[in-house]
């Protein structure tokens, strides 16, 4: 008996070495039969929320030419004082920030203090860039919020409207204005008009001039837009 054993073995380890590796080769499968076409759901799944107070500090800052926060302060009251600008002590808590001082959460949901707040700050941000950028015509790669200028004789047809509304469209909601809806840019545009026959019969006179009214009007309609507070 002990004699065959080597012989098995050595068969077997022979049949073993012998033996050709199984493949299996990849075969592309057929694409699978369309049972049903559905159009994609894209409607939102949840409600819009208020962009977190920091987010919104960074943007109105960064409007203001990148200015840190006292800085900023100091612009938007200029030689006026508290009427156009109070200071951050009074806008900090009603954006939404806590105050652990005096032991105020964080607010989630916009209130009425919040609204009024979001109004004081995009009136301040954008009298401030009329009378930077469109007063003073510093070069445009100096301008803060209204980088195009004006024509001489200050009347705008709808399409010499729509470029520059293009930039300001931008500069808030950060996309062109061809993608928005299709009535957004004449809605302007009409603002923009009524804003200006207004001034030119108001009396007394405003500091600015009709057209740069109207275009303060359109800066306060961006800066307060949903698009830029919400996401």
């Amino acid at each position: 008996m002990t004699r065959f054993l080597p012989a098995f073995f050595g068969a077997l380890v022979t049949g073993c070495a012998a033996r050709i590796p199984e493949r299996v080769s990849a075969v592309p499968l057929p694409p699978p039969a369309v049972v049903s076409v559905a159009p994609e759901d894209t409607a939102p799944k949840a409600d819009l929320r208020l962009v977190p107070p920091e987010v919104y500090m960074r943007s109105y800052l960064q409007l203001f030419g990148g200015l840190a926060p006292l800085d900023v302060q100091k612009v938007a009251r200029a030689k006026e004082g508290s009427q156009l600008f109070d200071n951050w002590d009074a806008y900090v808590s009603a954006l939404g920030f806590p105050d652990y001082r005096t032991d105020i959460p964080r607010l989630t949901q916009t209130n009425a203090l919040m609204v009024a707040t979001f109004v004081r700050l995009g009136i301040a941000l954008c009298d401030r860039a009329v009378e930077h950028d469109l007063k003073a015509r510093p070069p445009l790669g100096e301008r803060v919020v209204f980088a195009f200028e004006l024509p001489a004789g200050g009347v705008l047809d709808r399409a010499a409207f729509g470029a520059r509304f293009d930039v300001l469209h931008r500069t808030f909601l950060g996309y062109p204005s061809a993608l928005a809806p299709a009535a957004r840019t004449t809605r302007f545009f009409q603002l923009y008009r009524d804003i200006v026959e207004m001034h030119k019969a108001a009396d007394p006179k405003s500091r600015f001039t009709p057209e740069e009214a109207g275009w303060a009007a359109v800066c306060y309609g961006l800066v307060r837009h949903p698009e830029f507070q919400l996401y």
